[in-house]
């Protein structure tokens, strides 16, 4: 069965190139709209050794955009259940679930230097920039999502290197905080898309007592965690769609797929 799957990536990749590709260590930190995709794909194409990172537990607000929530993973920590949809793709993958936090704090625990690739989907703009400076200090590629969210035309997803990304301002944010703490050590490529529209439904609940994420006294995962949420820290609650956060997801992890097949050419 393990060779079957990987049957039509075979055809066009070659044998030689998903040898490679099931041999690179790859750690994905954030695995909400854009990660959850981009871990489907890599893990269909032939990575085969992966880590999620990932502190939160599904929320009914992700059903919409995240491929593993629905109204049966609510509730549950992230990165279990993103695990548990992948090993049923490759069941002989090996899947790391850290249900963890990347911060400036807890940097050193993740071992970048280990690892062959490193993905950056995640959201908090001072982890955002943290991990940015310290994964392109590695020799690790390094892909990053820039802003997915209100936006809804396909075909104004790019790609370009951080300094030359336009018309997102979330690119434009971490640029100016990057000039004042120190800027990425090489330059690297991006998903970004130029559309902003605005809000257009109700006021959001997130982060108020009458949020949605999931509450409890007791529940799976970190005890620390349990009820962590990142809504009330932002500034605004943006609307998203799973087209776009898909898109973004798939071409990070078609980002990653074409460097192995170039390097293994």
């Amino acid at each position: 069965m393990g060779k079957g799957i990987f049957h039509r990536s075979e055809l066009l990749m070659g044998k030689q190139v998903m040898t490679s590709m099931a041999e690179k260590r790859v750690i994905l930190f954030g695995i909400g709209g854009v990660g959850s995709w981009c871990a489907e794909s890599l893990i269909r194409t032939g990575i085969t050794k992966l880590t999620i990172v990932d502190s939160d537990r599904v929320c009914v607000t992700n059903v919409n955009r995240q491929l593993m929530a629905t109204s049966r993973t609510v509730g549950q920590v992230k990165t279990e259940a993103l695990k548990d949809r992948l090993l049923e793709i490759n069941p002989g993958a090996e899947i790391t679930a850290l249900q963890k936090i990347y911060s400036k704090e807890t940097s050193d625990d993740f071992d970048l230097d280990s690892y062959d690739v490193i993905i950056d989907a995640i959201d908090s703009l001072g982890s955002k920039v943290h991990l940015i400076r310290r994964a392109t200090e590695t020799d690790a590629l390094f892909v990053s999502s820039m802003g997915a969210a209100l936006k809804v035309d396909p075909t104004r997803v790019r790609v370009d290197t951080f300094w030359k990304v336009k018309g997102c301002p979330l690119a434009r944010k971490i640029r100016k905080m990057v000039r004042k703490v120190g800027e990425p050590s090489r330059d690297f490529l991006c998903v970004y898309s130029d559309e902003l529209l605005e809000n257009a439904g109700a006021d959001a609940t997130c982060g108020t007592e009458k949020c949605l994420c999931p509450k409890a006294e007791n529940g799976p995962g970190d005890p620390d965690l349990v009820n962590h949420e990142w809504c009330s820290l932002k500034a605004a609650i943006n609307g998203s769609l799973a087209h776009i956060t898909g898109i973004f997801g798939m071409t990070l992890a078609g980002l990653v797929i074409q460097k192995i097949k170039e390097e293994g050419a």
